[in-house]
């Protein structure tokens, strides 16, 4: 089932770190951590509701759509979260407030995130959780039948989901020093987290990282290209998507698996 609401996690992710360096004065280390447990919190409050109440396929992905939107609107109606006009942090470079002047560094900090993300979503897809998740995703009935439990398996995926949200949400509020709904609470963020999965292949450890990376060379070709018609880059998302759904079910990595098959038996006819 796809969640069309990864925005609720990392805008969640985003304001409670914000929320506790503005109004209250936190470290922001620490205040980067509570960003990362707020995520995981939020998955695992929207994965025990709608899960409890056997929400699934379509009917999921508007409940977590919906949540982004309540999430979004109240953020931008109360005075902790700064309304309207969002939260800005206080300029304060150095390591103590994860402030970093040269740019380099930060980015630096990132590829570091995406690696250590991108390993333990392999040591997860190899561990019995993983294996669990394959066997839900394939046929849920016949998990449970199996003696899983998968109501508690789909809400701790939740909550891992949610942790790695608000992971990049913080990144995203250290980076940028400014937050508000629209940016973090916005439909534009599920929209992206959705899409790349699945252009670059739902269910692998490198579809997701190789879709999104393939969406923003596009998108910014585009913006180069024809900078006079902006919007264009969502028009591109839209072909792309409808051409991977038709064409590439399994995305990227399936269509490299599929390649790697048919080479490997050309190679056995000929030996």
């Amino acid at each position: 089932m796809s969640s069309f609401g990864h925005a609720a996690l990392y805008g969640t992710g985003a304001y409670a770190s914000a929320i506790l360096q503005v109004q209250f004065g936190v470290n922001a280390w620490i205040a980067f951590g509570f960003g990362i447990i707020a995520g995981a919190a939020m998955g695992g409050f929207i994965g025990a509701l709608a899960f409890r109440y056997g929400l699934k396929g379509s009917y999921f992905a508007l409940v977590t759509l919906a949540f982004a939107e309540v999430l979004r609107i109240c953020a931008s109606s109360f005075a902790i979260t700064g309304g309207g006009s969002g939260l800005q942090l206080r300029l304060d470079p150095g390591v103590a407030t994860l402030q970093f002047p040269d740019r380099t560094v930060f980015y630096t900090i990132l590829l570091v995130v995406v690696a250590l993300v991108m390993l333990l979503t392999f040591l997860i897809k190899k561990s019995r959780f993983g294996a669990y998740l394959v066997a839900i995703r394939e046929n849920e009935d016949a998990a449970r039948a199996l003696g899983i439990d998968t109501y508690k398996i789909k809400v701790q995926a939740m909550v891992i989901s949610g942790a790695f949200g608000g992971l990049a949400g913080a990144l995203y509020l250290q980076l940028f020093l400014f937050i508000d709904s629209t940016v973090v609470y916005g439909s534009a963020v599920s929209i992206e987290a959705l899409i790349g999965p699945i252009i670059g292949g739902a269910g692998t450890v490198w579809g997701p990282l190789i879709g999104t990376l393939g969406l923003h060379l596009l998108s910014e070709g585009a913006k180069h290209l024809l900078p006079n018609a902006p919007g264009l880059n969502f028009v591109l998302y839209a072909i792309v998507l409808i051409c991977a759904v038709r064409l590439l079910p399994r995305g990227l990595m399936g269509l490299a698996a599929l390649f790697g098959t048919f080479n490997s038996r050309k190679d056995d006819d000929h030996a």
